[in-house]
């Protein structure tokens, strides 16, 4: 019998709670959750219980969280809300969400469980990073910013751009007020100027002033000054513009100015743009050379280990993931190098004619052993005797990688199933999944370099194939197209020409 399957009190208790619980055993497997948590990670009522709590934790965080779990069940302490942590949670359908967990551990018939309170902390987090978006404004700002109290005119607040300008550090300032660094304005000139604000006449004034630097120098700056509110304390905030140049270069210098700001800005862009490729390449590779790598570590060191002759079974499993991880790592290296010669032009197409079924037979047989529990590949039909003029290598690279990606992306006991269909001018190729399908709002990146859609991001890839497939495809006069629903599957297209007149010696991506 479940725990708590007739405990009347727990049942009105955790659903009279807005927070989700959840009730683990030291297996950690859920024992008991209420509303609130199934609702939170997209589970029907009931349908948590019996899963192992990895199963609402990232992939990447299994490891971690298992040996901390331990220790913390060992220890038997409370763990309160927060802790300083950045923990996330996986719902029902992939997406991951930022979450904060306590802790409280329990004992009841001498077995022990922990209780978590769970706090979705989505909203929380979006705030916080609008916050420090703002902050960050206010702060990196090149214009001067000023918040003052619109009483006393002392300062409140002083941006980095103003205190560069002036030359006063934050504590300094602090102990001054506006009119010691506005010099054309004294208290009572100051005060008729923002009388218009205080009467609420106006919701804004602008003018022109003088600011004076530490150093005695002074500068001609435009000033936009408004009213604000900080908690009950009302407040002036100033934003001033040095307008030196305005007053002293002409307005052709001017024009060539903000010609040339133009310029520094999309150079800055297209910067920005390829230090960000650079980094998402540096990342991906990283990622896609480590994880194989340390399995194969991982193998050889327990293949040491085995050294009975009745441990040969455990030899060759460990030897069969050894040669798994190093043909994923070729793949990888050879995608790599299939965008450097696309790139560079040094691509050299060999068209020849040559069975179909020849090279369906070899795409399916080495793609039987990556099938999961219960797939199959489905042959297509009436393919004897038909003829392509084609790239057979390039062909049989764009076969495997969507035959794989099917494998890959589709759950245990589904079909992969191949198609065949003659046109007049073409040759169509489908592959058709049962597979998580692909999201609509990433669809029309997914030929993107690097790309990867949001719901396979915890799932082995590099986001390369299918653009390297698309390149190869559209050099010699074909196309690859698909169509996807998402949690029902996706259907990839190759279109073969049935001929194909020329294409250049080397063509360039």
């Amino acid at each position: 019998m479940k725990l708590f399957e007739e405990n009347d009190i727990f049942r009105i208790l955790s659903e009279a709670i807005s927070e989700g619980i959840l009730i683990v055993d030291r297996k950690q497997q859920i024992v008991a959750s209420n509303a609130a948590a199934n609702k939170m990670f997209g589970y029907p009522n009931q349908k948590l219980n019996g899963a192992t709590l990895n199963t609402l934790l990232p992939q990447k965080e299994h490891s971690l969280h298992d040996h901390h779990f331990a220790s913390f069940l060992e220890k038997g302490e409370k763990r309160g809300m927060g802790q300083g942590l950045d923990l996330f949670g996986v719902r029902k359908d992939g997406t991951e969400f930022p979450l904060e967990i306590g802790l409280n551990p329990f004992t009841l018939l001498r077995k022990k469980y922990v209780m978590a309170l769970v706090v979705d902390i989505t909203e929380r987090k979006r705030a916080e990073q609008t916050i420090s978006h703002w902050f960050r404004v206010f702060d990196e700002s090149l214009n001067e910013i000023y918040v003052f109290d619109a009483d006393s005119y002392a300062f409140l607040n002083v941006n980095l751009g103003a205190q560069r300008n002036l030359g006063y550090s934050l504590e300094e300032l602090g102990k001054m007020s506006i009119l010691n660094v506005e010099s054309e304005l004294n208290p009572d000139s100051y005060s008729r100027l923002i009388q218009p604000l205080l009467h609420k006449q106006k919701e804004k004034i602008e003018f022109e002033t003088v600011h004076r630097r530490k150093d005695g120098s002074t500068y001609p700056v435009e000033v936009h000054l408004q009213l604000s509110k900080l908690g009950k304390q009302q407040v002036g905030v100033a934003i001033a513009l040095d307008i030196t140049e305005r007053k002293n270069y002409t307005q052709r210098l001017e024009r060539t100015v903000e010609e040339r700001t133009l310029q520094l800005r999309e150079a800055l862009t297209k910067e920005k743009e390829l230090n960000e490729l650079k980094t998402k390449f540096l990342s991906l590779v990283s990622h896609e050379f480590k994880t194989p790598l340390t399995s194969i570590l991982t193998s050889i060191s327990l293949l040491s280990k085995y050294t009975e002759t009745h441990q040969q079974e455990k030899r060759d499993k460990h030897i069969q993931t050894i040669k798994s991880k190093v043909k994923y790592l070729d793949t990888i290296l050879s995608d790599f190098l299939s965008i450097e010669r696309l790139e560079s032009g040094k691509v050299r197409y060999n068209l020849t004619c040559f069975p179909l079924s020849k090279l369906i037979n070899e795409v399916v047989y080495s793609s039987n052993t990556l099938l999961k529990e219960g797939q199959r590949i489905l042959y297509p039909e009436n393919i004897d005797g038909v003829t392509v003029h084609f790239d057979e290598r390039i062909m049989n690279l764009a076969l495997s990688n969507l035959v794989h990606n099917a494998i890959k992306y589709s759950p245990e006991n589904t079909n992969i199933e191949l198609m065949v269909e003659q046109q007049e001018t073409a040759l169509l190729i489908h592959i058709t999944d049962q597979g998580m399908g692909i999201p609509k709002e990433d669809q029309r990146f997914i030929f993107d370099r690097y790309f990867r859609a949001s719901n396979v991001l915890t799932t082995q890839g590099t986001g390369i194939g299918l653009n390297i497939v698309k390149q190869h495809m559209a050099n010699l006069g074909g196309e690859i197209t698909f169509i996807s629903e998402l949690g029902k599957g996706s259907r990839f297209s190759l279109m073969i020409p049935s001929k194909i007149e020329s294409y250049e010696e080397n063509p360039v991506s």
